[in-house]
């Protein structure tokens, strides 16, 4: 039998119970489930597992790729994302201000690191609502859109959204990403003003002012994860 370069798949979890057949799950940890009936013997379900190791390692790596980043612990040297940057974060004992920003990286008084995260997100809020405000404003303007309201929102899972009445939300995360990506989230939302589903009418919209986009949901895809605190 050829060796093969990989190492062999490992079944994380198996579970038997009173099936007639044999599934596989891939886990959003990227652990591998198997359920396998009652009575199969252990060389039928290693063989079954063999037979679909691309689809496994497939599904695995992207798993891998969307699995969620490891939450901050605000230490010193520890990097955050801003405008698609990363800036190292220094603990100093000056007491205020308790959390300042500049090209080189923050600076969090250390007296205030019991509070570090209610900071970050305060500091990355206001400027969210900053910056989207007037790039929402700028990019309206040029396109010609109207909206009624800008909201700066928690979410997790979305980076914007428009209701019916006209407000469009952007998560604060936003401002993490690069300039580009913030443009095209803003752009996506403002066309949904007029074109409210998904459809082929709505990215043809979309690519008539960003011929690009498809690489920058890609990047959105790829790092979304990583922009979070």
């Amino acid at each position: 039998e050829k060796m093969t370069q990989a190492t062999p798949i490992k079944i994380d979890h198996l579970i038997r119970s009173r099936r007639k057949t044999i599934a596989l799950i891939v886990n959003p940890d990227a652990s591998l489930t198997v359920r396998a009936p009652m009575h199969m013997l252990e060389g039928g379900i290693v063989k079954f597992v063999h037979a679909h190791e691309d689809w496994i390692r497939k599904n695995q790596a992207k798993a891998r790729l969307h699995a969620p980043a490891a939450p901050k612990r605000y230490k010193d040297g520890e990097t955050f994302p801003y405008l698609g940057k990363m800036y190292p974060l220094q603990v100093v004992s000056t007491t205020s201000p308790a959390l300042a920003w500049n090209l080189t990286g923050f600076r969090l008084a250390s007296r205030h690191l019991p509070k570090a995260a209610e900071l970050f997100l305060r500091w990355y809020r206001k400027q969210a609502r900053a910056l989207i405000t007037e790039r929402a404003e700028s990019l309206a303007q040029q396109y010609g859109f109207s909206y009624q309201k800008l909201r700066i929102s928690s979410a997790r899972t979305r980076w914007g959204s428009c209701s019916s009445v006209g407000t469009i939300s952007f998560t604060w995360r936003l401002v993490m990403a690069p300039i580009e990506i913030v443009d095209y989230v803003v752009i996506h939302e403002l066309v949904h003003t007029k074109v409210r589903n998904h459809s082929k009418d709505f990215y043809h919209e979309v690519g008539k002012i960003l011929p690009d986009y498809k690489k920058r949901i890609h990047w959105l895809k790829r790092n979304g994860k990583y922009l979070s605190l």
